[in-house]
């Protein structure tokens, strides 16, 4: 509910952002450039200011979000009130030139402020993200594995699958035992006739499902019973027999110097963070606090329950622990034990393997001559067509731009003569950059051709997935791409860059 609010409340300032940078400049006065402009506007718009116009009819699309316009153009606004833009928890800026796009990064960046950089130009998609440091605490991994322990059992989980006697129980309640329960009952008869050797190959892993195999009850003409509880405990065996570690990531964070070296401006994620590698080290015994799920099974209401609660109340020990450690280091840094909430504590815990920190290079860093990731581009182009040539396109119109006061072949009798100066621009701007690399030509005579139009299905499609990153920042849920993407609407293929 709390994200919700945050996103609602967001949806505000992103929307007022997005129209000021993107639809401050007016509308076009011929119909054609109004067509290619926006979608939302409509020949009655023409001459009307685009800012007032756009942000009219987008609100038609959302009752909840309240949109404003500012009818200046951002460059007056960098020049005059550059604190304008500190009201803001994110900026998306589109379409912007190089040098205004550079001094508003470097606004942005000494105040704090994440920045979405958006950019249409032809068949071409680009975003970067521009943010110190974004903290993702629910990351919600794509192949999540489940916390089980079964190579570590805490006291209680042992005690538990101890009061299970599988060789003397009836027919129905054999049948509907809880499957972790069963890999555990005969993990340990694994053990104990392989001398504490866990199934680790492939080989082993199918001797254990026999293991398990056998144990399943006979009629009276010696054929297996239909067990389904025992089909579900072969099929979940890599699941149950994965090792109980501390993730690599993990290990990072907990060696980061904001994690060692907190201060009394340490974000409550480090500070969590910190508590939880104390606990690791000390009641975890060298594991991260137990997640206290487990994944629904075929078994009885009431073993499923019973077993569902061994993981909970481990869950909030450990969380109570956790709690602890939180509270002695928020005294020793002077902070109230309040600023930290049970639900931040609770929500972390329940994350700690899937913690993630996303930093991202400022865009100074990425276009100064001392700090250009050449390295980054060198790497990518043993692909002659890897997506990383429209980057080198992109900054080779900029160029271009800077050069003559318009982009090539925005009119169409410029194509053929702008050919020669983009290839000019895009030669100085690698021997510039130290890179040994060819592009071939189809691309600067495709980017002429272009003549910066923004078509509507890659506006659309940079804009959605503009939205998304939005959002995760947001929120703090999911994990941003770092830093840059790309996006080719002549392949349909795309692709991330860390410059």
């Amino acid at each position: 509910m709390q994200q919700q609010q945050e996103l609602k409340y967001s949806k505000t300032w992103c929307f007022q952002v997005s129209v000021l940078l993107q639809l401050s400049m007016g509308i076009g006065s011929q119909e054609k450039m109004l067509e290619i402009s926006s979608f939302f506007l409509q020949k009655k718009h023409i001459g009307k200011n685009r800012a007032q116009s756009a942000t009219e009819l987008l609100q038609e699309l959302n009752n909840d979000v309240s949109g404003n316009y500012v009818e200046e153009n951002p460059e007056v606004l960098l020049d005059n009130n550059p604190s304008f833009f500190n009201r803001f928890n994110l900026v998306v800026a589109t379409q912007l030139s190089e040098s205004m796009l550079l001094r508003l990064a470097e606004l942005l960046w000494n105040s704090n402020i994440p920045l979405l950089v958006c950019r249409t130009y032809g068949l071409v998609g680009y975003m970067r993200v521009i943010i110190k440091e974004h903290t993702v605490v629910e990351s919600h991994p794509d192949n999540k594995l489940e916390d089980l322990r079964l190579d570590k059992q805490f006291p209680e989980l042992r005690e538990h699958i101890q009061s299970y006697d599988l060789d003397h129980m009836d027919r129905k309640d054999h049948s509907h035992t809880p499957w972790i329960v069963i890999v555990a009952k005969y993990l340990t008869k694994w053990l104990n006739e392989k001398n504490e050797q866990f199934p680790k190959s492939y080989k082993e892993k199918e001797a254990f499902r026999q293991l398990i195999r056998q144990g399943i009850l006979k009629n009276e003409n010696g054929a297996p019973e239909d067990e389904e509880n025992f089909e579900e405990a072969i099929k979940n065996v890599n699941t149950a027999l994965n090792t109980t570690e501390i993730p690599k990531g993990i290990e990072e964070i907990f060696n980061d110097d904001c994690c060692i070296k907190l201060t009394e401006q340490s974000p409550s994620f480090w500070i969590l963070a910190r508590a939880v590698k104390e606990f690791v080290a000390n009641e975890g015994q060298g594991s991260l606090p137990v997640r206290g799920s487990i994944p629904d099974m075929i078994a009885d209401s009431s073993k499923f329950i019973e077993l569902q609660n061994v993981y909970r109340e481990k869950a909030k020990k450990d969380i109570a622990a956790v709690g602890n450690h939180a509270a002695k280091l928020l005294q020793s840094l002077g902070k109230a034990p309040e600023s930290i909430s049970e639900r931040e504590l609770k929500l972390l815990c329940s994350n700690a393997a899937f913690l993630r920190v996303v930093r991202c290079r400022s865009l100074a860093e990425e276009y100064s001559l001392n700090t250009f990731n050449k390295d980054e581009i060198i790497s990518h182009m043993d692909n002659p067509d890897s997506e990383i040539v429209l980057y080198l396109m992109l900054r080779a119109v900029d160029r271009f731009y800077k050069q003559y006061g318009r982009y090539p072949g925005v009119c169409n009798y410029q194509v053929e003569d702008d050919i020669g100066k983009l290839k000019s621009c895009l030669a100085g701007f690698l021997q510039e950059h130290g890179l040994s690399v060819v592009v071939k030509d189809d691309y600067v005579q495709e980017f002429c051709r272009y003549g910066a139009a923004e078509p509507h299905p890659i506006a659309a499609l940079v804009g959605g997935a503009a939205a998304q990153e939005v959002i995760k920042v947001i929120t703090g849920q999911f994990v941003i791409f770092n830093n840059t993407y790309i996006y080719s609407g002549m392949s349909q293929t795309s692709a991330t860059f860390q410059l």
